[in-house]
C-alpha cells in the first residue's frame, strides 16, 4: 500500500479551513484538481456519516468519490474512508486532515493512505495539490462564520 502526505500553510483560521472541508458549500468551492466545477457535494458531518463529491475536470471527465467519516474533532481533525465510483474493486483508502493553528493561520497536515500502488499515490498527490491550491484561494476569501 502507498500513500500521500502534504503539508500546507493556509492564511485562514482553523475554523474557517475546517468549515471549508466539512460543509457542502465549502467543498463545492475547492474540491477537484483543476478549475472544473463540483457537480455534487454532500456531507453528513458525524461519526459514521457519509460524504460524496462528484466533479468535472476541464477535459470533461467526471469523477465521484465517497466514504464514511471515521474520526471527527472540530475544528482540528477529520478522517474518512475514500473510494472512487467505478473502482470499488480497489477497496477503501483513508483520508485525514489535521489542522493546527499558527501565527499565520493554519497548518494543514493531510494524508491519504492505503492507496493501491505508487502510481495511484502520484496521481492522488497531483490531484490533492490542485485541490489545495483552490482551498487556499477560497479560505482566503471565505466569510468567517464562527
Amino acid at each position: 500500500m502507498s500513500g500521500v502526505k502534504l503539508v500546507r500553510q493556509i492564511a485562514a483560521r482553523p475554523e474557517t479551513v475546517f468549515e471549508a472541508i466539512t460543509t457542502q458549500e465549502g467543498l463545492a468551492h475547492w474540491f477537484g484538481p483543476d478549475a472544473g466545477p463540483v457537480l455534487v457535494a454532500e456531507i453528513n458531518l458525524r461519526i459514521g456519516g457519509s460524504f460524496k463529491v462528484r466533479f468535472r475536470m476541464l477535459d470533461d471527465s467526471e469523477h465521484e468519490c465517497s466514504g464514511k467519516i471515521v474520526e471527527l474533532e472540530p475544528p482540528t481533525r477529520l478522517a474518512t474512508t475514500w473510494q472512487w465510483l467505478g473502482r470499488e474493486a480497489e477497496g477503501y483508502s483513508r483520508v485525514e486532515y489535521l489542522l493546527r493553528a499558527t501565527a499565520q493561520g493554519t497548518e494543514l497536515i493531510f494524508t491519504h493512505t492505503q492507496l493501491p500502488d505508487e502510481e495511484a499515490a502520484r496521481d492522488h498527490e497531483r490531484g490533492w495539490n490542485g485541490a489545495f491550491d483552490k482551498l487556499e484561494r477560497y479560505t482566503n476569501h471565505a466569510p468567517t462564520t464562527r
